[in-house]
């Protein structure tokens, strides 16, 4: 059973394209988008459980990973995969 994953984001967010790329290079199944820049109540839900307001916000198996930059992070401690398993 792949990981359940779930990401803030919005349609011309680069860090957005990488996180998703990078998780799909690494075996995600797929991804659950929220597109905040669709919905303003999403955009508020995110702010509120992370205490960030920048896309991607990132979870994995409901654990908030962060963003493009601690994903990338965890990929180099060779945890990432692990992690989507």
């Amino acid at each position: 059973m792949s990981a359940q994953i779930r990401m803030y984001s919005t349609a011309v967010c680069p860090f957005c394209i990488r996180a998703e790329r990078l998780l799909t290079a690494r075996g995600a199944v797929s991804i659950e988008k929220l597109r905040v820049d669709l919905d303003a109540a999403l955009r508020d839900e995110m702010v509120q459980i992370t205490g960030r307001r920048t896309v991607p916000q990132i979870f994995i198996d409901g654990v908030h990973v962060g963003g493009f930059e601690e994903l990338a992070a965890l990929d180099r401690e060779g945890k990432l995969p692990e992690m989507l398993r």
